[in-house]
């Protein structure tokens, strides 16, 4: 889900738990929280942010309210290791 309109459809949705804010800016995060939570909808609708996010922004992220944060820069950013195995058959 990346807009806020898109947002507001999903809040009237039975049964969901979580909604992902994909490339959301600080101050639509924020706006997203104060939606959910102005719906009553704190504790029963997690909000996670993820797209764009990296380490320097985390805690921006965290103090608008969102229930968890996806960094992908901890994995997608990782630098590789080439390791090889060589098993000899003793006969």
């Amino acid at each position: 889900m990346d807009t806020l309109g898109q947002l507001d459809e999903l809040l009237k949705v039975s049964g969901i738990d979580v909604i992902l804010l994909d490339n959301f800016s600080v101050d639509q995060m924020r706006r997203a929280v104060a939606r959910r939570d102005g719906q009553g909808l704190t504790g029963k609708i997690e909000l996670e942010a993820s797209g764009g996010v990296n380490l320097d922004k985390v805690r921006a992220i965290a103090e608008t309210g969102v229930d968890r944060i996806a960094v992908g820069a901890i994995t997608h950013s990782a630098p590789g290791l080439d390791m090889g195995m060589d098993i000899e058959a003793g006969i």
